[in-house]
């Protein structure tokens, strides 16, 4: 059908949970064969602290592990995408233009330290977090780091004091600005470690999706979770806990962009939708994060792929996302941008609402809209793109 209209289609393999549980519409477990194993074997799944287990993801510190009937999860995924790539191969790279890889839960490149349900609730959540390092596998990692450098007691567990199910990181020991273990030379190896080992989960996707699709003519993507709400502290705990290691001292995603742009990878990101003023948290800001994402994404010349995060259609919403998009599609780097519109429902086709979308559409396929970032110069062309993704960065002949 996308063939025969002419759009192109952005390939999503999602190897988490979808859904919060059984009386969730979309509700969509790992499959059974994984969940069997997990049963066997708990510490398959993420575990934090009070030794709660999430079953949204395949615990990555068991990635090159033969614990699914011989395979690992990582020959699990890789064998997924190249069925996927031998299945769809006469539409690689005419239709199917890019692939974006599951990388945990959600399909985000992130820790389950909050549950999904509560992150997509965009302005609502302002949990700390918990770590998710308390599986054996987890601790069997970071029991060996901490031997490397000689600091066994380093290696028994993860950081006290940090009580994720707080809303103000100031009444945690770990967390808090003035004297906080965050930024004491313990709090620096275990956060290191800790975001270290999703770095190196994404690199392991990112190498065999390169592998896998490499001359297919297809683009691959992964995408960071828009964790916002403490954004304006000096410690970020939510990112902390979610494995960006993004503080007042330092970048947490310029490693992330860095890695993605070894591969050649998009990056996909959310937030475009959102206002600091909407938030009820003065310590959260979306467009700070997202700011923040997209200096780290243009430093290394990524794609940026932009979502919105929640279902809104007012024209305040619509015109945040214009707003944010030109943020990044300006300017005469090279780097391209999309917006792709997710989480539709049967409201998006009411009348008002889809004449306010389509207007919307209209605006991000429209080159003009971005020409006091594009800076074009007299005697040049603007070419519109419509398609699934709305290509509006260096739009012109």
């Amino acid at each position: 059908m996308a063939r025969r209209y002419g759009l192109r289609v952005r390939a999503i393999l999602a190897f988490h949970q979808c859904g919060a549980g059984p009386h969730d519409p979309p509700w969509i477990p790992l499959p059974q064969w994984v969940l069997e194993e997990m049963d066997k074997l708990p510490d398959l799944s993420y575990t934090d602290r009070y030794q709660r287990r999430n079953k949204e993801y395949i615990s990555l510190g068991c990635d090159i592990l033969p614990i699914l009937k011989g395979r690992s999860p990582m020959q699990a995924y890789s064998d997924f995408m190249r069925s996927f790539r031998d299945a769809f191969k006469e539409y690689l790279g005419a239709i199917v233009t890019e692939v974006q890889i599951g990388m945990g839960p959600g399909g985000e490149l992130r820790y389950p330290s909050c549950p999904t349900e509560t992150l997509s609730q965009a302005g609502i959540s302002s949990e700390l977090g918990e770590f998710q390092c308390y599986d054996k596998f987890m601790q069997a990692s970071l029991s060996a780091r901490a031997q490397l450098i000689g600091m066994q007691d380093w290696g028994n567990g993860g950081p006290a004091g940090t009580d994720g199910s707080r809303q103000n990181p100031e009444e945690t020991s770990f967390f808090r600005a003035d004297g906080g273990c965050w930024n004491t030379p313990y709090g620096r190896f275990f956060l290191e470690w800790y975001s270290g080992m999703l770095l190196l989960h994404g690199e392991r996707l990112c190498m065999v999706a390169d592998a896998v699709f490499s001359g297919s003519g297809v683009t691959i993507a992964g995408k960071v979770s828009g964790i916002h709400w403490h954004y304006y502290t000096c410690s970020h705990p939510s990112e902390l806990t979610a494995g960006y290691y993004n503080t007042l001292l330092r970048n947490g995603y310029l490693p992330i962009t860095q890695m993605f742009a070894r591969y050649k990878a998009a990056l996909c990101c959310s937030c475009f939708d959102l206002r600091d003023e909407e938030r009820n948290n003065s310590k959260s800001s979306p467009e700070g994060t997202l700011r923040q994402l997209m200096v780290a994404a243009k430093m290394c010349n990524l794609p940026l792929n932009g979502e919105n995060s929640v279902t809104r259609l007012d024209d305040t919403s619509l015109n945040q996302v214009i707003r944010s998009s030109r943020l990044y599609s300006g300017g005469t780097s090279g780097t391209s941008f999309s917006f792709n519109y997710v989480r539709m429902n049967k409201s998006l086709f009411e009348f008002h609402n889809w004449n306010r979308f389509t207007k919307f559409v209209r605006q991000m396929s429209d080159a003009r809209t971005f020409l006091a970032r594009l800076e074009f110069r007299r005697g040049q062309h603007y070419l519109s793109s419509m398609s699934v993704v709305w290509v509006v960065s260096r739009a012109c002949a």
